[in-house]
C-alpha cells in the first residue's frame, strides 16, 4: 500500500490502541465486558426467539455452528501460537452466551 497519510493516520491509531490494551487491566476489564455482553446476547436471543415458537430449531442450530465455528478458531491454533486479543474476547464472548443460555434452560426447567 502507499504511505498516504489516511495510512499513517490509522497505523498510528492502531499502533496507540494496542500500547492501550496492552495493560492488563485494561484487558481484563474488555474481557469481562465480552463475558457479560455474550450473557445479554445469549438472554436476548433466547427470549425473542421464543416468542414466535417457529424459529426456535432455526435459531438453535445457528448458535450451535457460531459457537463451533468460535471454538474452532479458538482452539484450533496450536500451542505455541500467541493468542491475541480479539480472540480471547470472541472465546469470552461465546462462554458469556452459552452460560446464558444454560440458565435460560434451567429457569425454563423449573
Amino acid at each position: 500500500m502507499q504511505n498516504t497519510r489516511l495510512n499513517n493516520l490509522l497505523d498510528a491509531t492502531a499502533r496507540r490502541l494496542g500500547q492501550w490494551l496492552f495493560n492488563p487491566w485494561r484487558r481484563l476489564s474488555l474481557l469481562v465486558i465480552s463475558l457479560l455482553f455474550g450473557f445479554f446476547l445469549g438472554s436476548a436471543i433466547s427470549t425473542t426467539a421464543g416468542q414466535t415458537a417457529e424459529w426456535d430449531v432455526v435459531v438453535a442450530g445457528i448458535l450451535v455452528l457460531l459457537t463451533e465455528i468460535a471454538s474452532r478458531i479458538f482452539y484450533g491454533r496450536s500451542f505455541s501460537a500467541r493468542r491475541s486479543l480479539w480472540l480471547d474476547t470472541l472465546n469470552s464472548l461465546k462462554i458469556g452466551l452459552v452460560y446464558s443460555l444454560f440458565l435460560e434452560a434451567f429457569k425454563l426447567g423449573s
